[in-house]
């Protein structure tokens, strides 16, 4: 209950018949603490007539409990504020007062009070916990009066054996000003008003409008097949914010402020007034729902029967009932002022007397009750009122509601309702099956579930639909959500919301092995989903997700089986992410220009970049589902452009491949000739040979692939000849420093150059996504933004399709350029990135939208927005503040990126530095930091050096490179060799 908090050694004892709130941990002083001490909470003296209040001095001492006292006797209890502590069944028990009262157990007659005197053949014996335990204690109480007070002799024993165990202890009281207490009592209008409390309400009680529950104002769900997106060119993939609204905006007159809505599903036009309660319901409007109702267990067929019928306080439940071994339904139907126990001569049914109701409707007091029943005990608990079976006509909503019905229309349904077997609430209450009770409110709580992952995937919401998978799964109601699913991917006609349809149904399977199968990141390449793939990759989504369910049926026997199904729906979902993505090709833009010479090298170098800040939300499918900003500056390394690339034409009818060792003079690393076309179809494979250098020839269409020319002939026709392509890097891999991106920027860069083609720094931007995307590495925009754009610079994107990146330049004050590169530093700290299933597990929080995902991603926005700021104003302290955050922001989303070995380096810095953080995804590669004096190279290698457990490290001075990448056409080198080994050839 958060009242244990700071309390010594000891028992608590709660009652089960109130409920107990408060805003805060109550401060409780517990120093010096003896005995026992009971719980109060402060109540009006109006309330207190019909309750238990405390009598207590000063100090806290506890004089005596009275229970529905006269108003002078509850005055006496009033504090200065006029308020009373009201019993509100809290009590503490210190440890020895708790083995007191636990050694009367054995004494006579207390041993009644538990199975060893039961067992033993003592009758029974009941004690209050209040009146016979806590009482003896009261410190106004004497022990003859007390004794006295017990009723029957056992209880009078009982009173003293417990009087001579406690009255030692002193017993005292604690009243929490700001706490609230609601008794639980079987009136219906308490029951409503404890769920229908307002915001403004004084009680500290706050219960939702709507819990657990899909609210729909719609007749029926539009196919989002069938929505017209605004600002889209045909043929292009609508973007997540840019089409019409799918669903018209909750009308707030139809559910008023007041009303409560738990488990149910509402369709159409349910207007809900305020004081009145819907729970496990299924209701289709129009349907008016009048104040002081209490609606429960009521499935959609109910509807027709409600729609019409006056609806005002009242309270109408269905329930199910099992007569032997005969499942049925029943409905009640009784009034929120309605007193269950009262005699009738006195009492009211469905609110007015049960004379008038009579009058009404016809019915008679002989057909509730039998003739010998004593006129005291007909009562409303009693009276056999809902109809249970008939012998020839279903029964229904409608046999109970003509209860409310006018005089006129009553004398219709008389004869019918005196036909059935009619049960009283006394004798259905044994009858009610629980067991079903729960599986129907399951069921709809599913139901509507089903219509929650609907609302949220075709509304593109960022609410997370993991709670309600894992929930499903664990009861079985998997198959039904994966159902849904697959209907959504299927025909939202959307590559996004399909894509995270299909991410879904890989939570589904990953929750169903339940921990077990092996790792849900992997290989997703198996040739049983093969065919399923294809027609994902042709854009024919509705098949595609078609024979991914029929394959996923073979693999649900074992958890190895569904882990592995679970990576291909995400090998599938990466294939629409990349469809999303390569809409960005739209923006790139190519112009003809003058052919080079044959042999004459275009040659490409570029700047490494660093990532101040923003970085992940440039990832897809998060940049155009969320809106990405990075912050980027293009560095040299040791005062050089580390990235390059250089191409020639060549007589020969080939393409030469070449990776170079670190600078374009050095000794090929890997050579390869492609002279087919089919030695380009690996090209879709990061590991393959050459892969990144062939994908640049697909992209750039020098090459036509897949095409009915052979290779030859296409470069003939075109170029008059083949093409020799040589890349370098002199940083290491997973350098974090955007190595491949940048380079495949300078690859394509040169390229269209040596082919007779210009494209401008944008549409190299773009057309890297491009050709990441058909190289299926995935990744995102601000490597090439970092180190093809010169200097400082934010990148951003919109959340929209298609994606659009637009960097803006960040102007820096006079002379600050140098200031940073006095302070700025790159360590490589030995570690390799360990970034091979990073992406994965983003990507797959993202889709989950883990609200610790979505609120990072907005962190990530907002700090590159403030990082941009800071360096406008040349603000390093501000700065370092960022690249901190932004560290903390890289781990949040990709936890365990920071090696041990890179922690310590971090802490060893930390005084040194105002900011540092990891280049790239993390994991290892370059730490770069903000120093806090200049040209501190020395200084931090003599402080790394004394630091255990780095293993080797270098500290490399970087620069801002304001100029950006270089093209230049150069002459033939004749050193150049004209015919790589033929042993390599493909």
């Amino acid at each position: 209950m958060g009242l244990c908090v700071g309390s010594p050694p000891g028992v608590w004892v709660c009652s089960t018949d109130m409920l107990l709130t408060m805003p805060s941990a109550p401060g409780i002083d517990w120093d010096g603490f003896q005995g026992v001490r009971v719980i109060a909470v402060p109540g009006s003296q109006v309330y207190a007539r019909n309750h238990g209040v405390y009598l207590a001095d000063e100090q806290g001492l506890v004089h005596d409990i009275i229970y529905k006292g006269t108003e002078a006797q509850i005055q006496q209890c009033a504090g200065p504020n006029g308020t009373v502590p009201l019993v509100c069944g809290v009590v503490f028990f210190s440890s020895d007062a708790a083995e007191q009262l636990l050694a009367t157990h054995v004494i006579p007659p207390l041993d009644a009070c538990t199975y060893m005197g039961l067992d033993s053949g003592a009758p029974p014996i009941q004690l209050s916990l209040f009146f016979d335990i806590v009482l003896c204690m009261a410190g106004g109480m004497m022990e003859e009066d007390f004794v006295k007070g017990g009723g029957d002799t056992r209880v009078r024993s009982a009173r003293s054996v417990l009087w001579t165990a406690l009255r030692a202890f002193p017993l005292s009281m604690a009243c929490i000003p700001d706490a609230s207490y609601d008794y639980m009592t079987t009136s219906a209008s308490n029951h409503i008003h404890s769920l229908t409390l307002l915001p403004r309400s004084a009680s500290h009680l706050r219960f939702c409008k709507t819990a657990h529950s899909h609210v729909d104002v719609r007749p029926s769900i539009p196919s989002l097949a069938h929505t017209r997106f605004l600002g889209v060119a045909p043929g292009c993939v609508a973007g997540p914010r840019s089409h019409v609204p799918l669903y018209p905006r909750q009308q707030p007159s139809l559910l008023e402020d007041g009303s409560s809505v738990t488990n149910c599903l509402l369709e159409g036009a349910v207007r809900l007034a305020a004081g009145s309660v819907i729970q496990h319901c299924h209701l289709q409007g129009p349907l008016e729902i009048g104040p002081g109702c209490l609606l429960s267990g009521l499935a959609a067929g109910s509807s027709p029967a409600l729609q019409g019928c006056p609806l005002r306080d009242i309270v109408l439940q269905g329930h199910h009932v099992r007569l032997d071994n005969l499942p049925c339904r029943v409905f009640t139907l009784t009034g929120r002022l309605d007193d269950w126990q009262s005699p009738a001569d006195a009492a009211t049914y469905l609110n007015v007397p049960w004379a008038e109701f009579f009058h009404r409707t016809g019915i008679q007091e002989g057909d509730l009750w039998d003739a010998e029943m004593p006129r005291r005990s007909r009562c409303l608990l009693s009276a056999r009122l809902f109809p249970v079976l008939h012998a020839c006509e279903a029964l229904g909503l409608e046999d109970v509601l003509w209860l409310l019905a006018p005089a006129a229309v009553a004398g219709e349904r008389l004869a019918r309702w005196r036909a059935a077997w009619r049960m009283s609430w006394q004798e259905l209450l044994p009858c009610l099956d629980k067991a079903a009770e729960l599986g129907a409110r399951r069921a709809l709580f599913f139901l509507q579930g089903q219509r929650k992952v609907r609302r949220v995937l075709l509304g593109r919401q960022d609410s997370s639909l993991l709670p309600l998978i894992r929930s499903a799964v664990h009861e079985g109601y998997h198959e039904a959500v994966l159902g849904t699913l697959d209907d959504v991917a299927s025909t939202a006609g959307d590559t996004g919301i399909a894509a995270r349809a299909l991410a879904c149904i890989a939570d589904v399977l990953g929750c169903m092995a339940r921990g077990e199968g092996g790792l849900r990141s992997g290989p997703a390449a198996n040739r049983e989903w093969a065919s399923a793939f294809r027609h994902l990759e042709s854009g024919d989504i509705a098949s595609g997700v078609q024979e991914l369910a029929a394959e996923r049926q073979k693999w649900m026997s074992r958890p190895a089986l569904l882990v592995r199904a679970a990576r291909h729906y995400e090998g599938a979902e990466q294939i629409l992410i990349r469809q999303a993505v390569m809409s960005s090709c739209q923006f790139v833009t190519v112009r003809q220009v003058e052919l080079p010479p044959l042999g004459h090298w275009v040659q490409v170098t570029c700047p490494a970049r660093l990532d101040l800040s923003g970085g992940w939300s440039d990832t897809p499918p998060i940049t155009y589902e969320h809106g990405g900003a990075v912050v980027d500056v293009a560095v040299l390394v040791d005062g050089c452009r580390p990235i390059g690339a250089r191409v020639r034409r060549i007589s020969e009818l080939e393409l030469r491949l070449v990776s170079l060792g670190g600078t374009p003079q050095s000794e090929a690393a890997v050579e390869l000739v492609c002279r087919e076309l089919e030695h380009l179809q690996d090209y879709c494979q990061p590991h393959a040979p050459g892969a990144l250098l062939k994908a640049a020839f697909i992209c750039t269409q020098v090459v036509q692939f897949p095409s009915q020319k052979p290779l030859r002939v296409q470069l003939m026709e075109s170029f008059g000849g083949g093409f020799e392509v040589h890349t370098w890097s002199k940083l290491p891999h997973g350098s974090g420093l955007g190595t491949s991106s940048i380079l495949a920027g300078a690859v394509m860069a040169s390229l269209y150059q040596a082919a007779g083609k210009a494209a401008s720094t944008e549409s190299l931007i773009h057309a890297v996504l491009h050709l990441e995307q058909r190289l299926t590495t995935g990744g995102g925009w601000q490597d090439q933004v970092g180190g093809l754009v010169p200097s400082i610079k934010i990148g951003r994107s919109k959340a929209q399709l298609p994606l659009r990146v637009e960097v803006q330049k960040i102007s820096v004050p006079t002379g600050f350029t140098q200031t940073l590169n006095n302070h700025l530093l790159l360590v490589y700290t030995g570690k390799t990135r360990l970034a091979r299933n990073l992406l994965q597990d983003v990507v797959r929080n993202w889709y989950a939208r883990l609200p610790s995902a979505v609120q990072n991603a907005d962190a990530l926005v907002s700090n590159a927005e403030e990082c941009a700021q800071a360096l406008r104003q040349g603000n390093l302290l501000l700065i370092g503040k960022c690249l901190d955050r932004y560290w903390q922001q890289k781990k949040c989303m990709a936890p365990g990126c920071e090696p041990l070995a890179v922690g310590r380096m971090m802490d060893a810095l930390r005084p040194y530095v105002y900011g540092q953080c990891l280049a790239g995804a993390g994991g290892g590669g370059f730490l770069y930091v903000l120093t806090k004096g200049p040209q501190q190279k020395e200084a931090l290698h003599q402080i790394l050096a004394k630091t255990e457990g780095l293993g080797n490290f270098s500290i490399h001075s970087i620069e801002v490179d304001t100029g950006g990448f270089s093209v230049e056409v150069v002459g033939c080198d004749p050193k150049d060799s004209a015919h790589p080994r033929e042993d390599v050839a493909m």
